[in-house]
């Protein structure tokens, strides 16, 4: 995971990430990760916070979305933010998205996890804080999708689901899917009781693949990126078209936000997709 091309070095400028898998096969859309630096936000939220559901002061964050969005190598349409609920709802939008009023927009997006569209212009943003984000585009069809797995949403499927909702909605055929893995909560540092352990076990994960008992506390720890990338997998995406961040957003809180780390009541990184009106 590289610095995307269109940044300037300028300090109040956001540091956005991207997916050189996704960059490479996808001249046509652009995608982003945000991380906390090169807003306007303070506290727990300091400084590059783009959401509004986690008690941010609502000026900061349309400040730093103007930012964001400066940041694009076009204005899009459209900025889709859903609220997530570590559910498995997946919410698909086209361009009546467009035409819908501010009220419509938020209802549609209420308890969403994961969106999908073909529409360009239209930018599917999924915010997490040691949660896994991935995105995903189909180099034949040219949808995408945006996905926020928790561990919950994890065990229940979120990336299962949305590549089955691409192959129905638009014709996606898996081998023809790239997939990029986000910063999130290392497996080192996702310690977890065993009530978590046996849902992982009880939903059919591999857990000799995705689990590891530490040695001096004797707690679990579990894998997301690979308990995620194990679906995608079974989903029949190439293990060549799937890119692991790495990036551990716990261990790294000077760049990242981390939910274990400040509290439920802090900042959220941001990770888009986007078709260009020219793809």
């Amino acid at each position: 995971m590289t610095r995307n091309r269109p940044m300037t070095s300028a300090a109040s400028t956001p540091e956005l990430l991207g997916f050189e898998l996704l960059r490479q096969t996808l001249p046509g859309c652009f995608h982003f990760v945000t991380t906390r630096q090169g807003g306007v936000s303070q506290g727990a939220y300091a400084t590059l916070n783009c959401t509004h559901y986690c008690g941010d002061n609502p000026e900061h964050v349309r400040l730093n979305r103007e930012r964001l969005l400066q940041a694009f190598p076009q204005p899009p349409k459209a900025l889709a933010i859903p609220h997530q609920t570590h559910g498995t709802t997946v919410r698909v939008l086209d361009d009546t998205f467009f035409r819908l009023d501010e009220g419509q927009q938020s209802a549609l997006l209420e308890g969403v996890d994961a969106l999908a569209t073909r529409t360009p212009g239209l930018c599917l943003a999924i915010s997490t804080a040691d949660c896994v984000p991935i995105l995903i585009a189909d180099v034949q069809t040219n949808a995408v999708a945006a996905i926020h797995a928790g561990w919950r949403g994890t065990v229940a499927g979120i990336a299962r689901q949305t590549v089955a909702t691409l192959q129905q909605t638009f014709g996606s055929r898996p081998a023809h899917l790239v997939a990029g893995i986000g910063p999130s909560i290392s497996p080192q540092a996702f310690e977890v009781g065993d009530e978590v352990y046996q849902a992982f076990a009880d939903a059919g994960f591999p857990m000799e693949r995705i689990a590891f008992r530490h040695p001096q506390s004797g707690k679990w720890h579990i894998d997301l990126w690979e308990a995620n990338r194990l679906q995608l997998l079974q989903q029949g995406l190439s293990p060549s078209h799937i890119e692991v961040a790495g990036l551990c957003t716990y261990s790294q809180p000077e760049r990242f936000f981390s939910a274990r780390r400040l509290g439920p009541q802090s900042g959220r990184l941001l990770s888009g997709i986007m078709r260009l009106d020219n793809c």
